[in-house]
């Protein structure tokens, strides 16, 4: 484009168009020695990924990138289904070499972590699920296959293995006066040894494993929402409708929502105080939507004005903007809450996780 040409639109506007390059100007793209190269991941991405949400991906991949090599943090949160799809494999990988300091994720997928890593040789997969008539998942049901997607969760080999090992700590908890947040429940079955890999698992495939080895926080927002959220709240229900002699636990052993965010406000203060902390969300959901909400609250509800902004967003989701759609709200949206300054970067990936991730998790990685 002529110079003459851009020198007929505003500043503003000229500060939006980028020359020689499809990504965003002022962004950081690969040294030389990389760029060179044709025998990496992450320079074939960068001669790739030029365009559209492939190019997001990638704009946002070296932006993250740079925030770690600025010292700064990221702050990772898992939505849908993604442990069953196994996204621990690149997870894990980025919370062992410490590129990934907190875990914010749904009970469903705080779970999966574990049951990937104590039945991953029992599951099983139907890639043509969308042509599967009702009928046929009334059928899958009886059979006892829990479809989630093209995966099918073995429940036998993995829920019912692990649920014995947990209402014993709760009874335990109980007995002794002791609470606990859910996924320190689950930490035990690694540090007591309770369960052990699959034969057919990589345990480290297993993002719950590797954050236990870091010894990195994980939040669960709702946690009730997950299986095993459903048989401690059978546990720990009292009403009319409790089968004489079934087994009762005091619910007040499992920490709350509340208390997590109580965790959030610490950690984030703590850390925000040496560091830029930046939100990369994996889905839509309350797995984001819950820790995101920490920076405007510690300012407008605890009235502590002095403290680091989000230094950046990236969500890869396919949920469209539109009406009432709170998990494709753009990033803009979210300066109106306080929840992103106009000095944070963000990017929204309008794509499916399992595609756009690995790409994100390869540079992050160096490969």
């Amino acid at each position: 484009m002529k110079k003459s040409v851009l020198n007929k639109l505003s500043p503003q506007l000229r500060s939006f168009i980028s020359k020689g390059t499809v990504r965003s100007p002022g962004r950081e793209t690969l040294p030389k020695s990389i760029a060179n190269r044709h025998d990496t991941i992450t320079a074939f991405a960068e001669r790739t990924l030029n365009h559209c949400n492939g190019g997001a991906t990638m704009e946002a991949a070296l932006w993250l990138r740079d925030h770690l090599g600025r010292g700064g943090k990221i702050v990772c949160t898992i939505a849908g289904a993604l442990s069953s799809f196994q996204v621990g494999v690149m997870l894990a990988e980025l919370i062992r070499q410490n590129k990934i300091h907190l875990i914010a994720a749904t009970g469903a997928n705080h779970e999966e972590s574990y049951y990937r890593y104590v039945a991953h040789s029992h599951y099983s997969y139907i890639p043509r699920y969308t042509e599967l008539t009702p009928a046929q998942e009334a059928e899958l049901r009886d059979a006892g296959l829990r479809r989630i997607t093209d995966t099918f969760l073995p429940e036998d080999e993995s829920v019912r293995i692990m649920e014995p090992h947990l209402l014993k700590m709760w009874k335990s908890a109980e007995k002794k006066g002791e609470r606990y947040f859910p996924h320190e429940y689950f930490r035990r079955l690694f540090a007591e040894k309770l369960i052990k890999p699959d034969s057919g698992a990589n345990p480290n495939d297993c993002w719950a494993y590797a954050a236990y080895q870091k010894d990195i926080p994980i939040v669960i927002p709702g946690f009730e929402d997950s299986t095993m959220g459903n048989i401690f709240a059978s546990y720990t229900y009292r009403g009319s409708h409790k089968r004489k002699g079934d087994v009762v636990v005091d619910g007040s052993i499992m920490k709350s929502g509340l208390e997590y965010f109580h965790l959030m406000y610490d950690w984030y203060l703590k850390t925000s105080a040496k560091s830029p902390v930046a939100f990369l969300q994996l889905g839509g959901g309350i797995a984001g939507d819950f820790p995101i909400c920490v920076v405007p609250s510690i300012k407008h509800d605890l009235k502590i004005h002095k403290v680091r902004d989000w230094a950046g967003f990236v969500e890869i989701g396919s949920s469209p903007m539109s009406y009432g759609s709170y998990s494709g709200a753009g990033g803009k949206e979210k300066i109106t809450w306080d929840k992103l300054s106009t000095a944070s970067y963000f990017q929204i990936i309008q794509s499916d996780v399992t595609v756009a991730f690995p790409w994100i998790a390869a540079v992050l990685l160096g490969l």
